[in-house]
């Protein structure tokens, strides 16, 4: 027997990739091709599989090392090699053998074809203006006919990359650097940034920078919702049952996207002046875990009652927070819902899920003193913000859709629900 070491292969220009699973033990016996490791970039996962038959020896890694290409993923016991070389050998003399055959029945070279390049149509003058400029005439698009280049186009492509040029230095300009390190202040620690939040931060500084939010505060009277939420009952058991009040507000929402479907939009190709009305209702929910906000989706709200959207929401919380969940299941959104209920606080201003449109904010709810019916009365309410980008969304449109939604979370609502 003889020892191999498996390391880990070219993945490109990343360095430094989380692993985020390991899928071999030691003393397996492993075949070339089985996966060994998955790692995980900003882009995607890749599975790393054996290039070896054999045993595993020693392993060398652990979830959640950070490696490179050419670091060791393990040792592997293989075979005596002196029957793989002569083998080896064998089908490189008949390969040999074979090459030179065709080699001998070819007389002359040919051209390939995919390999030249297409020469660009373009005046001698146009050609002197491009050269002038610094510009390859054949990086530009032509507006003539088949393709001709004028100089409006050479003038275009140049103004586009004079702007592109701009932003990235804009981008550079704006990075603030510290006159003085932390430590020179005190003790420190560093720490690890978790994987979920790495991944989010763009997400979250795109939809910030790039869609104008409006947030819209008020109040929702729930006292009859709670009422019936606290009397529910197995009909089997008679046992009360344990209904969280997100899976009303879900049931609540999906009714007045139906109503007011510019909420359940995406609106990707605006500058094409198109707008993406969804006819489903998948509603995001952003759940706290250990390593980060992760925000599943839970599909066909609108065919689900509320019993069965409440054991929904339990089991795309576990997942979450064992990172077992889909990737898939944290895309395609109609529209989020982010409570702090269960935690405390009021209002706030969540932001957009990008591409959704609009994102509502719940805060915890308690009992207050409210004029209600010619008196002062203790009810229960329900804090409630609507960000909405306001590019597709006015404030009006967003006033209406949140009494629309309070309605349905009032006694107009919470007795026609099917359980």
């Amino acid at each position: 027997m003889s020892e191999t070491e498996i390391k880990v292969p070219n993945i490109g220009d990343f360095k430094d990739v989380e692993v985020i699973e390991v899928l071999v033990s030691e003393g397996q016996t492993l075949k070339k091709n089985d996966p060994l490791i998955t790692i995980e970039s900003d882009k995607s996962s890749v599975e790393i599989p054996s290039n070896f038959d054999g045993q595993i020896k020693s392993l060398k890694i652990n979830v959640g090392d950070k490696v490179s290409e050419g670091d060791l993923i393990l040792i592997l016991e293989t075979k005596s090699q002196s029957q793989k070389k002569a083998q080896d050998k064998a089908v490189i003399e008949k390969e040999f053998k074979k090459i030179q055959a065709i080699k001998s029945e070819i007389q002359q070279p040919l051209i390939n074809k995919s390999n030249v390049t297409e020469i660009t149509s373009a005046s001698p003058k146009v050609r002197k203006f491009a050269r002038e400029l610094g510009v390859d005439i054949n990086e530009v698009s032509g507006s003539e006919r088949k393709g001709r280049v004028n100089e409006k186009d050479i003038k275009l492509f140049v103004s586009t990359r004079s702007d592109e040029s701009l932003n990235n230095k804009n981008q550079k300009e704006k990075k603030i650097t510290q006159k003085y390190r932390h430590s020179e202040f005190g003790e420190i620690e560093l720490r690890d940034i978790p994987r979920v939040k790495k991944l989010s931060s763009k997400y979250l500084i795109n939809s910030w920078t790039n869609i104008p939010h409006v947030t819209n505060h008020d109040e929702a009277d729930i006292t009859e919702l709670e009422e019936f939420r606290t009397s529910l009952t197995d009909i089997y058991s008679g046992e009360k049952k344990k209904i969280t009040p997100l899976a009303f507000i879900i049931k609540a929402l999906t009714a007045s996207l139906k109503k007011f479907p510019i909420f359940n939009s995406s609106i990707d190709e605006i500058e094409d002046g198109k707008m993406t009305i969804k006819k489903y209702y998948h509603i995001g929910i952003a759940v706290d875990t250990p390593n980060g906000l992760m925000v599943p989706k839970l599909r066909n709200a609108d065919n689900k009652n509320i019993s069965l959207i409440s054991k929904e929401l339990k089991k795309l919380s576990e997942e979450c927070r064992n990172l077992k969940i889909d990737k898939k299941e944290l895309y395609g959104g109609s529209m989020t819902i982010t409570s702090l209920g269960g935690i405390g606080g009021s209002f706030f201003t969540p932001i957009i899920n990008y591409p959704e449109v609009a994102i509502l904010g719940v805060g915890k709810s308690e009992k207050k003193q409210v004029y209600f019916d010619g008196e002062f009365v203790t009810r229960t309410m329900l804090p409630i913000s609507l960000s909405y980008d306001h590019r597709i969304i006015d404030g009006a449109e967003a006033a209406r859709f949140n009494n629309d939604l309070k309605e349905n979370l009032g006694k107009n609502f919470a007795y026609k629900l099917a359980v």
